[in-house]
């Protein structure tokens, strides 16, 4: 592994690029807590659930959702509500723009919830291995200090049509080039700023996957405010395909 190409350090540490290639979707149950989804209106909605999501393009579904027969389908430019054998319940066309005026509080409607999970866990479960994808650029900065252990900082910017919390993000990895922290601005809920920590890494089909994350509140000086958990989700059943 080359240290000096942090993007492609972390990806090796994680499983490879090449393993990751041989791959095209990843399945998990999900257990999903903290006190973003009661203000949101959706207390309970995705806290016992399951996802798959696309290793090759931006999709992604949650199952159950609202109704046992139900799931969700997303794309960057749609989201759905389908029953399981692919009849569609309802449906937004350009979700993204639905979000214009949100601010933290802003209540979601069932669509927007299922978009924001939706990518939302497709970024989680393709990182690192996204930083490979066509226009996503990524830069190393400089490194910071947590806990007594020093990681390494990569700046990334995305494209526009990649559906994520931001188009600037900053992934934390420790000297092994495994995460430890990702850093974003969520868009869709007036950018409020989150640091979104990794842990419990465990391997699946030659895939370092972290099977716990909490999320909290970034304060203006880039630390987490550690008295309110945001976003739990608590992973197991992983299964690539």
């Amino acid at each position: 592994m080359s240290k000096n190409d942090l993007a492609t350090y972390a990806m090796d540490a994680h499983g490879g690029l090449e393993r990751w290639k041989k791959l095209k979707s990843v399945t998990a149950h999900l257990l999903n807590g903290g006190g973003l989804w009661p203000l949101k209106g959706k207390d309970g909605v995705l806290h016992d659930v399951h996802v798959t999501v696309n290793l090759r393009n931006e999709q992604a579904s949650h199952w159950p959702f609202i109704n046992t027969n139900w799931r969700t389908s997303l794309r960057p430019n749609r989201v759905a509500i389908e029953t399981n054998d692919g009849k569609i319940v309802d449906e937004l066309l350009n979700p993204r723009e639905s979000f214009k005026g949100h601010v933290l509080e802003t209540k979601w409607n069932n669509l927007q919830l299922a978009y924001f999970a939706g990518y939302a866990m497709w970024t989680y479960l393709n990182t690192p291995f996204l930083f490979a994808l066509p226009g996503v650029r990524t830069k190393e900065i400089e490194p910071w200090q947590e806990n007594g252990e020093m990681w390494r900082r990569l700046k990334v910017n995305f494209p526009r049509d990649i559906a994520t919390h931001s188009t600037e993000q900053t992934f934390y990895f420790d000297q092994k080039g495994l995460l430890k922290r990702h850093d974003y601005d969520v868009e869709i809920s007036g950018g409020s700023p989150g640091a979104h920590y990794v842990s419990e890494l465990k391997e699946f089909s030659g895939i370092m996957v972290p099977t716990k994350r909490r999320v909290f509140v970034r304060k203006p000086d880039g630390r987490p405010d550690l008295t309110v958990l945001t976003v739990s989700i608590d992973l197991s059943d992983i299964t690539f395909s």
